[in-house]
């Protein structure tokens, strides 16, 4: 292992990536907050726990869980992103029982055997070597300490993927195809990889839940079309031509066509599959 591991994802969320999660990190967390609080359940912390929160990103999940923990517990978070780490310290506020630090969990110098805990949301997918990075990881669990992370699952069961980046695609071409385990939002998409890759790293008790959850989008069709062109695949397709304004429009013109029917009273929500994945450490 060494520090240009993840360079690759290093630059990119170091990058405009970054600053546009951080930009519209409001909106995200909302967006995944019925995910967390699944995650939240499944993690069970108890107050006076350790925990890691691995890719904490712009701080929401290291903030609950530091609030979880309570004085006597500890949240270390850690990310690549400088943009994104910066808005979670700033949300932090000084709380004696978080630490936020740039770091890349793949290799980064755990303190052996601290942690009861960990802990991430969305953010175990972009290691280059993901058996190498639990294996380091794994260093920092007690015996019989947990891993809880969400992950998704495949894309063609994602709308909020699909819908966007077809639409891009058929008025853009098709993209080069995305290798299926390369690091990146559905690296982990199937469970029994996910599975391989805990015990190869020397986790135990490894389970992989493949559940369904809504995101939560905006107030209308339009506003969720918008939003869903400017961020995942189809942003990365749109980079690629730069297309003009009246391109742009066409595509988000037939996203919001396919959000309509995941419009409630209360606002659009987009069916979602996840993977919610546990292990221990024997």
């Amino acid at each position: 292992m060494t520090v240009e591991a993840n360079s690759g994802q290093i630059e990119y969320w170091n990058s405009a990536a970054g600053e546009k999660w951080a930009v519209n990190q409001e909106r995200l967390d909302r967006q995944l907050s019925l995910v967390a609080d699944r995650l939240f359940e499944r993690s069970a912390i108890q107050p006076g726990e350790r925990i890691i929160d691995i890719g904490c990103g712009t701080g929401a999940s290291a903030l609950r869980a530091a609030q979880a923990v309570g004085p006597n517990g500890h949240v270390f978070g850690v990310d690549i992103s400088q943009p994104m780490l910066d808005l979670a310290k700033s949300r932090a506020g000084g709380m004696d029982n978080l630490r936020l630090e740039i770091a890349d969990a793949q290799n980064h110098d755990f303190v052996p055997g601290a942690r009861d805990l960990l802990q991430s949301r969305f953010g175990v997918m972009f290691f280059a070597d993901p058996i190498a990075a639990f294996a380091n990881l794994l260093t920092a669990l007690r015996p019989g300490g947990r891993l809880s992370f969400v992950c998704w699952a495949a894309m063609a069961d994602n709308p909020w993927f699909m819908i966007p980046r077809n639409a891009a695609a058929r008025h853009l071409g098709e993209p080069e195809p995305w290798p299926p385990r390369a690091p990146g939002p559905t690296a982990f998409a199937e469970a029994d990889y996910v599975t391989g890759i805990l015990k190869s790293a020397g986790f135990g008790d490894v389970r992989v839940d493949t559940e369904a959850c809504d995101l939560i989008g905006g107030d209308s069709a339009a506003n969720t079309a918008a939003f869903a062109v400017n961020v995942g695949p189809a942003a990365r397709i749109l980079k690629l031509h730069s297309p003009s304004p009246e391109t742009i429009a066409a595509i988000t013109a037939d996203v919001e066509a396919e959000m309509v029917p995941y419009l409630r009273t209360e606002g659009v929500r987009v069916p979602a599959k996840l993977n919610f994945v546990s292990a221990e450490r024997p």
